[in-house]
């Protein structure tokens, strides 16, 4: 049996397995909000501009609005059409009856959905951009709550230096500054009004184009509308973002997997946050960082699978980039969930001063300090490192750690060694010591500190600015 192709559109039929396949509804209808709320503004241009009666444009405003306030309780029921544009149009049409086939005026599925695309997106990277900024904030609280405990870093996965482990908070804040920066971006990309260009080439009617800009809160209009409705740049722009996020959280929670493994032993997780096993009743799992680690593949993926959708298109709109909806409505809640998640977790990681402390003193971390006394004394630096590592080499040899060395015997390696220099190894000292901007020294770490503190408030206030749906909504309803 034949169905309509559409209750909004009518048209010849199609076989329902035809209208199943190329229905979109099943994602998209995650777009509803943004949908009113663009079509909030639309009619309510419509009917300033005169192109539709302003007693219709209030009938269909009164309707959009009531289809949201029965969303927001639950109980509105889409009907099963193509996609969510055409099931508002539906449901407006049983709502308010006739002046509902008005709504379409001057205005396209390919304007519409790049529209509706850009104010979820723009939504998106605001929130994350709020979350985000609040977790590098919470990331330099506890920097300088704990900047005198020590730990090994590691080149290579081997033991490499001691640092602090304020050093090794600020490392993973600098990098999510660089993922905030790259949601800013996103954001500017986001700025231009798409609705108003129709399908492709524009519309006849006496439109404008400004008034819908500013109910919106966008920044201008776009610039070619040819190039809009075949545009998705900006949804890469959110993806890729979203993609490096994860790689950081994700090298984040490999981190802190193996720093709470008994082999490391640097830090353990509370209960609230650890899972146990079905049959090993000794487990205690950091399956929630497992999982971080596992959602990065996703992250990815939808990247890829969206660039992979576009990179053959010709100009204008075509039905393959409804595949955006599959990428990008998955990306937004996983995104905004894994920040949620992460800020939850990281104050149930506890870090153990003795076992990091231990880890320093087995991995002979201090024979670059050693090798670099060695250089202010006058010695060249190769001829220190080959010094510094004969010494690590007989210590080895007597199964001693490095700062058990005597003088004697560090003389009977090179004469060269006395107590100042050996004294540098002292793991705190080895830290304190290090004087270069941007190193683990107390006060590079401080200005490293303060500029992330900084730079997180103040794109933390760019996020506030950005205009969000419920508020549009509330705007848009006395407009």
């Amino acid at each position: 049996m034949a169905l309509a192709k559409t209750d909004a559109s009518g048209g010849s039929g199609l076989l329902p397995e035809v209208l199943s396949f190329s229905s979109s509804l099943a994602l998209d209808r995650q777009l509803l909000r943004e949908d009113l709320v663009g079509s909030l503004a639309h009619v309510t241009m419509l009917g300033r501009t005169k192109v539709i009666p302003e007693s219709d444009a209030k009938a269909i405003r009164d309707g959009l609005i009531e289809i949201w306030k029965r969303a927001d309780a639950g109980k509105l029921e889409l009907p099963d059409e193509e996609d969510v544009h055409m099931a508002v149009e539906v449901e407006l049409n049983r709502t308010i009856g006739a002046p509902a086939a008005l709504l379409h005026s001057a205005r396209s599925r390919n304007d519409q959905v790049a529209t509706d695309l850009r104010l979820h997106v723009r939504e998106v990277a605001a929130k994350a951009l709020e979350q985000l900024t609040g977790l590098i904030s919470e990331l330099v609280t506890r920097a300088r709550a704990e900047k005198d405990l020590i730990l090994p870093s590691y080149t290579h996965r081997q033991r490499a230096q001691p640092v602090s482990l304020a050093y090794w908070l600020a490392s993973y804040g600098s990098a999510f500054l660089r993922d905030a920066q790259a949601l800013v971006f996103v954001l500017e990309q986001c700025k231009r009004l798409p609705l108003g260009v129709g399908a492709i080439s524009g519309t006849s009617l006496p439109i404008d184009r400004e008034v819908t800009r500013q109910l919106l809160g966008f920044e201008g209009v776009t610039l070619n509308g040819m190039d809009t409705v075949g545009d998705r740049d900006f949804a890469l722009d959110l993806l890729y973002a979203t993609a490096r996020f994860f790689v950081h959280a994700s090298r984040l929670s490999t981190d802190l997997i193996d720093f709470t493994t008994q082999e490391f032993g640097f830090a353990s997780l509370s209960g609230d946050i650890s899972m146990g096993s079905s049959m090993m009743p000794q487990k205690k799992n950091p399956d929630v960082f497992e999982l971080i680690r596992g959602k990065s593949g996703k992250a990815i993926g939808n990247l890829t699978g969206l660039l992979t959708t576009v990179k053959g298109l010709p100009g204008g709109y075509n039905r393959d980039l409804q595949e955006d909806r599959a990428s990008l409505l998955e990306t937004g809640p996983m995104l905004l969930t894994t920040l949620s998640v992460l800020r939850l977790s990281l104050p149930r990681v506890t870090f153990h001063p003795e076992k990091c402390r231990s880890g320093l003193e087995e991995g002979f971390t201090q024979a670059t300090d050693l090798a670099e006394a060695l250089v202010k004394k006058g010695m060249p630096f190769r001829k220190a490192y080959m010094a510094a590592g004969a010494l690590v080499k007989r210590v080895q040899e007597k199964g001693i750690t490095l700062r058990a060395a005597t003088v004697e015997l560090a003389q009977s390696v090179d004469p060269a060694f006395d107590a100042s220099v050996l004294s540098v190894l002292e793991p705190s000292g080895a830290v304190a010591r290090k004087a270069s901007a941007g190193s683990t020294g107390p006060e590079a770490v401080e200005a490293t500190l303060k500029t992330l503190e900084a730079e997180a408030k103040t794109l933390a206030a760019h996020a506030a600015k950005v205009p969000r749906l419920a508020a549009l909504f509330q705007v848009l309803t006395t407009a």
